[in-house]
């Protein structure tokens, strides 16, 4: 066996001179333990992307074993919180040397919290995609947290439509009585024909990015869920009985959404919330009408924050 092996990255000029904005790795799958705040640290199935700029116009390339080793330690002997993050990041950069002053590590995984149901207490799992973004610009760090949420959304329009046609049902059908019995009316009212025509309604995606400050030391993953399902009204549901199916049947009722009307919704929680230094959020009906979804995007709106 050869004492030494060539290292071409170290000892080869690149083949044409540049620098690069991103080198690295992505979709790297290992275990995760995350921190989030309200709950026990667990572990989740991730995949992770990790790049380091490239400023040295000359050399071959990176040493992307480096960042592997760095993400590797952190799989195996610690925890994902805000300042292990930053701890990766300043190891992406320190392990380079000269070639790179930027670094970025991006975590995808799904986060179950256990739900309950809406009326009967009963609980289950329910699954959220989860991003968790680290940026290392010459000093400058930017920590990101980014959720999907799903939700049952109900036309407004549709709904108008459905109470005209039940309206000109009972028309037709009690029109010609002189005298209304209630006893009639309420049995009318429960059957197929007394509801004739139904609102669509559609699940929906509300995908949210805030912008995490140094305050934070475990990621606020059910508090930022809580705040969106409370805003809207209508979150999918895990176990239900059959009262819980009526409970969301009601609250879909009484919470006829647009998708202007989800994003306005949100935004004006999301502008109450003052943990979060910046927001994006894109709301998502995917409609049962249409086959295109209805999509509505916007920002807390501060100078160099988001764009939509």
């Amino acid at each position: 066996m050869p004492t030494s092996m060539p290292d071409i990255a170290n000892h080869t000029r690149a083949q044409t001179e540049g620098t690069l904005d991103w080198v690295g790795m992505s979709n790297i799958e290992m275990p995760i333990m995350v921190a989030s705040k309200g709950e026990a640290e667990r572990m989740v199935s991730a995949h992770v992307d990790a790049f380091v700029n490239l400023k040295e116009a000359q050399a071959k390339g990176i040493h992307m074993s480096r960042l592997y080793l760095l993400l590797d330690e952190l799989s195996t002997n610690g925890t994902l919180t805000y300042q292990s993050l930053v701890t990766l990041l300043d190891g992406f950069i320190s392990s380079h040397d000269d070639l790179s002053d930027q670094a970025k590590v991006q975590f995808n995984f799904e986060y179950h919290l256990r739900r309950k149901s809406l009326i009967s207490g009963k609980e289950g799992w329910k699954a959220y995609p989860v991003t968790v973004t680290g940026l290392l610009n010459q000093g400058q760090l930017t920590v990101e947290l980014a959720i999907d949420v799903r939700y049952s959304s109900t036309c407004p329009c549709s709904a108008a439509l459905a109470r005209q046609l039940i309206q000109q049902a009972f028309q037709d059908k009690f029109s010609k009585q002189s005298e209304l019995a209630l006893a009639d009316v309420h049995e009318w009212l429960g059957t197929t024909e007394g509801i004739v025509a139904t609102p669509h309604s559609q699940r929906s995606v509300a995908e949210v990015k805030v912008k995490l400050n140094s305050q934070v030391s475990d990621f606020p993953i059910t508090s930022l869920v809580d705040l969106i399902e409370d805003s809207l009204q209508t979150p999918v549901q895990a176990a239900v009985k059959r009262e819980d199916e009526q409970e969301f049947a009601r609250l879909n009722g009484q919470n006829l959404m647009f998708c202007e009307d989800a994003a306005r919704r949100l935004q004006h929680s999301m502008n109450l919330a003052t943990q979060y230094d910046d927001f994006w959020l894109k709301i998502n009906h995917l409609e049962s009408l249409h086959a295109h979804d209805a999509v509505s995007i916007t920002t807390k709106g501060i100078s160099g924050g988001y764009q939509p």
